[in-house]
């Protein structure tokens, strides 16, 4: 999701850090459509076998798309041309249907040298604590290969890596506010594999091999299309659903706090990063992204005010401790004072949060059926 979203924001400015994007190659699990992605001159191709091993120095292109496994994964990368102008014609999108651990792969998307590099590709937090194996495969071992394959590439490549990380390399014993002194203390599969994944970006930054910035992610509210494994996910259906007239089950109590962003910020987060002097980062190239503090109360209240009490009634309540504990663990309030003097800005209510949504999944209208209700 979070891949498509700023694949399509990037064919929509035509530039990148102040230079055009000539090339844009979105790599995930299932090959997205050209129709996907708008405002790029879009090329894709019929997948060959799956789970056949890429080799280095075959580059994968859109006519040659793999596809293997079943991992969610997501990735982009940009190859920057000259400086930006006026008038520049659309970058070239390539899209690829891959699984980001099938070998060679990483070695073959960096074998073009793309100035910016997007890694998203994770296993998500309830899966990757379901399945140990798959979830260190996809978000540790993936993620060093990816690594491994810039470093090949010898010291004349040294592109601009995003990494997605998360609050959940965060956990108790938690302060009520965040700040980014906080020490890592993950208590899930999911925030262990991503606070690894931020400690090799870092070694890799310092020796050089790539130049690279960590954006731990509040919770993306609302997500568009249908619940994923993430334990966080009923953040999203117990709005999303209700405002399509469906059903939603909440599994925590109303009082849960939580800190959120919605997709919209977030691929504005990753855009943002890709241009940022990391010699203002320092020797820590982690950051706190800022975002919106807000209860499950909070939640139900903006979704009331946006489509009546008709919405707030599709939401059925069923109790999962299990969840609830492991959401009690991750933060619930952070202090990005560091990513907002750089420049990262986030919603500042739910209301905006559901605005959002409404405009860039519903076409700017609530569907028929809750318009009427919501009118009434």
């Amino acid at each position: 999701m979070l891949g498509r979203k700023l694949a399509a924001a990037l064919t929509g400015t035509t530039e990148l850090a102040g230079r055009r994007i000539a090339r844009l190659t979105l790599t995930d699990l299932e090959m997205p459509a050209p129709s996907a992605v708008s405002g790029a001159s879009a090329t894709a191709g019929a997948p060959v076998a799956a789970g056949a091993p890429v080799t280095a120095g075959a580059p994968v292109t859109a006519g040659a798309p793999v596809t293997a496994g079943a991992s969610a994964t997501s990735s982009a990368s940009a190859t920057s041309g000259a400086s930006a102008v006026s008038g520049a014609p659309a970058p070239v999108l390539q899209t690829l249907g891959a699984d980001i651990a099938t070998p060679g792969l990483a070695a073959a998307l960096v074998e073009s040298q793309p100035h910016v590099i997007f890694h998203l590709a994770a296993v998500v937090s309830g899966e990757a604590e379901a399945d140990f194996e798959k979830g260190y495969r996809i978000n540790l071992e993936a993620t060093r290969s990816l690594f491994e394959a810039i470093r090949a590439r010898g010291p004349g490549y040294r592109p601009r890596v995003v990494l997605a990380s998360s609050i959940a390399v965060f956990g108790p014993p938690l302060p009520d506010t965040i700040d980014d002194s906080q020490r890592l203390a993950p208590l899930s599969s999911y925030g262990t594999q991503k606070a690894i994944g931020e400690m090799l970006l870092a070694d890799y930054s310092r020796r050089g091999f790539l130049d690279g910035i960590a954006l731990r992610l509040p919770t993306i509210s609302i997500r568009p299309g249908s619940s994923n494994r993430a334990m966080s996910g009923f953040f999203s259906s117990i709005l999303r659903e209700p405002l399509n007239g469906r059903p939603a089950v909440l599994p925590v109590s109303d009082t849960v706090r939580h800190w959120f962003a919605s997709p919209r910020a977030a691929a504005q987060f990753l855009m943002h990063a890709a241009g940022i002097d990391s010699a203002r980062l320092g020797s820590e190239r982690s950051l706190n992204m800022p975002g919106l503090s807000a209860t499950v109360a909070d939640q139900i209240a903006a979704l009331r005010r946006a489509a009546g009490e008709h919405a707030v009634e599709l939401i059925r309540r069923e109790p999962n401790p299990a969840i609830e504990a492991m959401i009690e663990s991750w933060p619930r309030q952070i202090d990005g004072a560091r990513a907002q003097a750089l420049g990262f800005r986030a919603e500042s209510s739910f209301d905006e949060i559901i605005r959002t949504y409404i405009e860039d999944e519903l076409g700017g209208r609530l569907p028929s059926g809750m318009q009427r209700s919501h009118d009434s």
